[in-house]
Order: structure tokens, then C-alpha cells, then sequence
């Protein structure tokens, strides 16, 4: 599990030691940088602040970290499965290429091996491995105010056509379109969990969703609308403050939010979503429990859509939401994240 690993004072010290022992167990992102190394990386050791550990290796990609070139963390063990070898090293080689099943058999591998090998190494399928650093990087590309076409080769996208499309399922339209002087600007925070996409314009939080959530697209086409096509890439100040939030948050130190929200919502939606907000971090409660709480005990379903509806994750904490019988209900984050969330905040609770 995910928190499992020793609070980041522990995993620091091992990195600046080169500790061989955490070699498979755990590794490192630097934000500085934008790379993930194994923990006995040579390079120059980061900033405590700019580390972000991880427990494994989709972990560190999903969070939209690179490999580094010196420490190759992906060749790390992978020589466990015939497989992972030989198509880690080709990825490394080149990692801009738009891989696909046709290339594993040309490698002659057989696809449905290779998933499985690469999920039980790595958490991961070699095709999500490499569609992630593709995105990643084509992301970084034009938040920097790159052109399109420049994202287009460094995804490793064949044609001007492929790229937008898959930008236009990640963001929900294509990069051409986003305004350079935006209302709203779209940014990625990397978090333990996984990379999320911030919203914001200079003075609150419009979205804060996990990249892979699959109400992303509609959310962003909703701020989209909403903003009369005033959408672009980078950051406001919002942005800047709820990743710092986050890196407290997940580093045991704060659960406390203070970035100003733009709750977009009826008056019942946004009584529900300050209903909450008002859960402490540690405590659970049931959908009827919020519907008593605002005083609508028959609106147990209603409270229900409304949770659902949130748009702004950890920060309005839905996943604190739980059936009435203490099992975990759905989160459009996905149940493993609403579990690791709740058992990292059960350190609150005892705190």
C-alpha cells in the first residue's frame, strides 16, 4: 500500500545516504526537475522540499514524473520477466514513439504477456507507460507556450490529427484552441496519488480533478462555456497555493485548505459541498448523515448527486463519503485513491 512507506524525514535521509536497502521499494520525484530516480540515484541530490516519494515505479508516472537518465529506475528489477528487459530499454531509447501492440509483436513478444508482466512489475501496461510520458510531455510543451506542432513531435504523435484527438480527450479541446490570455488557465500538480489537473483564474479554484478521472473532459468543457472560450495552459496564483496545500497535506503536516473556491453550483449543491468541508479530516460520514446535517433528511439522493458533482477534489472532500453501512461508494477518483485517502487521514485523527 501506498502509505506503508516511512514519512518522507526517513525516505530523505536514505536517499542522501544512497541507502541500498529501499533499492525496489521506494523512489523519488523531484519537482525541480520534473524526474522520478531510483533511491541510490548518483546525480546530485535535490531539495528535501522538491522531493516527492513514491512506492512504485506507475506511481512516479502517474504523477507525471520522467525517468531519469543516469539511474534508469525503470530498468530497476526488470529483469524478473523475460519481457520487461528488453522493452523498457527500447522505450528508454525512444520514448517519443507512439508505441503499439503491432510493435511488441515486431519485438516478438506476445501483447497479452506483456500487459500482464508489465502490471505485475510495474503496476502498469507498457502501452499506458509509454501514452503517459508521451502526454506528459506534450503538456509541458505548451503550458511553456510551445506550438502545437512542437507538442505534436515531442508526443510522438504521426499526424497533427492524432495528437489533438487524444489532447482533446485529456483536456477536452484541442491545444490549438486554448487561449494564450485566458480567463481560466489549466495547469498539472503532481501529487502521491497521482497528477491532477488544477483550474483557476487570479483569484480562486475553479477545478482540482485527477488527470485520469473520467468526468474530466465534461468538467473542463463545463469551464470552457462557462468562460466563453477563455481557457488557456499555466497557472494563477490559486494554482500556486493548493499545490503547496497539497504537498502539506500529503506530507502529514496540515489538512487544512485555505485557497480560495469558485463553488459553481445551485444553492443546495453548494450547501452540500460546504457540508463537506466542514468534515474533519479523520471522520467519515453517510449521505443521510449530510442530508440531516443541512437539514434535508429526505434528500439523501439528492445529497448524493451533489457529492458526485464536486469538482474540486481533496480540497471539498467528497471522498470523506461514505454508505451507511461503512463500506466505500463510489469516487470518481477511483476507490484506491478514496482508500489511501482515508487512511492518511486517519494520522489527522490521531494527531
Amino acid at each position: 500500500m501506498l502509505f506503508d512507506l516511512p514519512d518522507d524525514a526517513v525516505l530523505y535521509t536514505a536517499l542522501l545516504a544512497r541507502d541500498a536497502a529501499w533499492e525496489g521499494r521506494a523512489y523519488v520525484g523531484v519537482t525541480s526537475t520534473g524526474v522520478f530516480c531510483r533511491m541510490t540515484c548518483p546525480a546530485r541530490k535535490p531539495k528535501r522540499e522538491n522531493c516527492r516519494f513514491h512506492e512504485t515505479v506507475a506511481g512516479c508516472l502517474e504523477a507525471g514524473f520522467r525517468p531519469c537518465r543516469r539511474c534508469h529506475p525503470l530498468a530497476c528489477g526488470s529483469g524478473a520477466e523475460p519481457s520487461v528487459a528488453p522493452l523498457v530499454a527500447a522505450l528508454e531509447a525512444d520514448p517519443a514513439r507512439r508505441w503499439s501492440e503491432d510493435d511488441v509483436v515486431a519485438r516478438g513478444f506476445d501483447p497479452s504477456t506483456v500487459r500482464r508482466a508489465f502490471k505485475r512489475q510495474f503496476g502498469i501496461t507498457f502501452l499506458e507507460m509509454a501514452r503517459l510520458r508521451r502526454l506528459r510531455e506534450s503538456a509541458g510543451v505548451l503550458a511553456k507556450g510551445g506550438k502545437v506542432i512542437e507538442a505534436q513531435l515531442d508526443a510522438g504523435y504521426d499526424s497533427p490529427a492524432a495528437f489533438r484527438a487524444a489532447f482533446a480527450k485529456l483536456l477536452g479541446q484541442a491545444p490549438a484552441k486554448f487561449a494564450e490570455d485566458a480567463l481560466l488557465r489549466a495547469d498539472w500538480i503532481d501529487t502521491p496519488l497521482g497528477a491532477m489537473v488544477a483550474v483557476s483564474d487570479r483569484s480562486a479554484l475553479h477545478l482540482l480533478e485527477f488527470s485520469d478521472r473520467p468526468a474530466l473532459p465534461s468538467s473542463l468543457r463545463h469551464l470552457l462555456k462557462a468562460s466563453k472560450g477563455s481557457l488557456g495552459l499555466g497557472r494563477y496564483a490559486p494554482t500556486d497555493q493548493v499545490e503547496a496545500e497539497l504537498g502539506a497535506f500529503f506530507a502529514g503536516q496540515n489538512a487544512t485548505f485555505r485557497t480560495p473556491l469558485a463553488l459553481e453550483g445551485s444553492e443546495f449543491t453548494r450547501t452540500v459541498w460546504q457540508a463537506l468541508v466542514a468534515i474533519p479530516a479523520g471522520e467519515t460520514r453517510a449521505y443521510a448523515d449530510i442530508a440531516r446535517e443541512i437539514g434535508r433528511p429526505s434528500a439523501v439522493r439528492a445529497v448524493a448527486r451533489a457529492n458526485g458533482a464536486n469538482r474540486i477534489a481533496l480540497v471539498v472532500p467528497c471522498h470523506r463519503v461514505i454508505g451507511s453501512d461503512g463500506a466505500l461508494t463510489g469516487y470518481g477518483g477511483g476507490l484506491w485513491r478514496k482508500r489511501n485517502l482515508i487512511e492518511l487521514e486517519r494520522g489527522y485523527a490521531r494527531a
